[in-house]
């Protein structure tokens, strides 16, 4: 199988196997969609530990107003009945009035926040360096897995305006957040490798050859930007080993040199006429006038 380093910028991202006669217009596609897929479990990771401190989201027409603000203008959370999570509900205000602080207990959040890690932990960035490649279903197993910590703690569901179920219903609004920036779509994602963009209709082994042990970086760019940065000639890590072995050297040296010196001659233990002046009786011998 080729193995594909992915990477956006700079950064790797995963690993996908493939093979040589896959068409390029398929392997988009299936890249996308886990590049992607990852994102929103990125997104959805960030979010639940706002609703395990303080609950579901306020409608978009109470988030930010005041206890004040909300009797006079008299709106209700038509949804803070319904949503009640299980075992009992605990208040911790939101300070920036964008969830009703209705909080599930400690034991419900216990189990959100690890399903959280367990979930990063399943497409997290480390799986590059321990060789494991990223699959759609791994991605897919990610959101279940947190789909049904949601579930456990609120049975009864989210608020169809919280960003959580909208993300699990892929009704989600990214415009004009950061986040938004970082998705890319299959119609405007582009490869490139070795510099060059690997062009739709045409297959995986027009540019790397035959050789199914092929391990190639490839960097995903969107459509008008460009050609990415050059790979460069080596990495953190090896420019951090490359430093230590050159310091470890300059030490070396620098003890050598010490060792090489030469100034224990003028000692007198170091005369190898020593001992004959002192049969002859020639040992403190001084001049001048006592």
């Amino acid at each position: 199988m080729v193995q594909l380093h992915v990477k956006r910028g700079d950064e790797s991202q995963f690993l996908f196997n493939t093979t040589t006669d896959a068409p390029l217009e398929s392997l988009i596609q299936q890249v996308t969609a886990i590049y992607n897929g990852r994102l929103k479990v990125d997104r959805i990771c960030s979010e639940i530990p706002e609703l395990a401190d303080h609950g579901v989201t306020l409608p978009p027409n109470m988030q930010g107003l005041t206890d004040e603000q909300i009797v006079e203008l008299k709106l209700k959370d038509e949804w803070e009945e319904r949503c009640i999570p299980s075992g009992g509900k605990i208040f911790r205000k939101d300070e920036i009035g964008r969830r009703n602080g209705h909080a599930p207990n400690d034991k419900m959040k216990e189990v959100l926040m690890r399903t959280v890690e367990e979930a990063k932990a399943l497409i997290s960035k480390k799986q590059v360096q321990a060789n494991v490649c990223v699959t759609m279903e791994m991605v897919k197993e990610a959101l279940d897995q947190l789909r049904g910590a949601v579930m456990i703690v609120y049975p009864m569901g989210l608020p169809p305006h919280d960003p959580i179920r909208m993300e699990f219903d892929d009704q989600e609004d990214l415009s004009g957040t950061q986040a938004s920036l970082q998705v890319i779509t299959e119609e405007e994602c582009q490869f490139w490798w070795a510099g060059k963009e690997m062009q739709r209709g045409k297959k995986l082994q027009d540019y790397i050859g035959r050789n199914e042990k092929t391990k190639i970086v490839v960097k995903l760019q969107k459509k008008g930007q460009g050609a990415p940065a050059r790979e460069p000639l080596v990495t953190d890590e090896q420019q951090k080993q490359m430093m230590l072995h050159y310091y470890k050297r300059q030490e070396e040296l620098k003890k050598l040199d010490e060792a090489d010196d030469d100034s224990y001659l003028d000692s007198e233990w170091s005369n190898r006429q020593a001992l004959k002046r002192q049969f002859q009786g020639l040992t403190n011998i001084k001049w001048g006038p006592r």
